[in-house]
């Protein structure tokens, strides 16, 4: 399925896990929660969640294939029924920048500007090393100080892993990847596709 090739890459985390993941599963095995990144509703009708990398180019192109579907619709299913929730799955064994990249976005949220980050690393894929994440921080307005105290702390780390987990839980093995209301999503990476399976998931 071409929902599934992501950026060609089996994750593997330098780990001891004692389960085995099931790579033919469908379902989304941590439930949506206040824990999130979310954009719109928790408990809209129809909720998205993507495990995505900052520096693989499908994940950016399927992230803005999601937004102009939800902005098509969003007259006709209202603001509130539509939600978006972004979880980390950095593909470190062919993006050396990812996981750091995920670090900053997670920073950024600690200082109220999770989506603005967001955007900002998605646009700027080719430049994630350090100085650029600097960089993005301070056009943010962020407290430098604590970004950088947050970064060379690893503060964030066992977050980000426990996306990872709960991706691989959910059968993720490669970026991207998008559940609707629970289900993976299988087709094809379209904005026609994507906003057929939400009128679908609506109903």
């Amino acid at each position: 399925m071409l929902a599934q090739l992501g950026c060609k890459a089996k994750v593997l985390l330098n780990t001891n896990r004692n389960m085995t993941y099931d790579r033919n599963n469908h379902s989304l095995f941590v439930p949506p929660s206040t824990h999130d990144h979310i954009q719109g509703a928790l408990n809209a009708a129809v909720v998205f969640v993507m495990y995505g990398d900052y520096e693989c180019f499908q994940s950016a192109n399927v992230y803005r294939l999601i937004k102009v579907a939800g902005q098509q619709l969003k007259v006709s299913f209202g603001e509130n029924n539509l939600g978006f929730i972004f979880r980390h799955f950095p593909q470190v064994q062919i993006h050396p920048h990812a996981r750091r990249a995920a670090e900053a976005a997670e920073a950024a949220a600690a200082q109220g500007q999770f989506w603005q980050m967001h955007e900002m690393l998605f646009i700027h894929q080719q430049e994630l090393e350090n100085g650029y994440l600097v960089e993005y921080a301070n056009r943010l307005g962020l407290d430098i100080s604590q970004f950088l105290q947050d970064l060379s702390r690893g503060v964030y780390v066992d977050r980000i892993n426990a996306d990872i987990e709960g991706g691989l839980q959910s059968g993720v093995e490669a970026a991207p990847a998008l559940f609707i209301n629970g289900i993976r999503y299988l087709d094809r990476w379209t904005v026609e596709q994507i906003m057929a399976a939400i009128v679908a998931a609506n109903y």
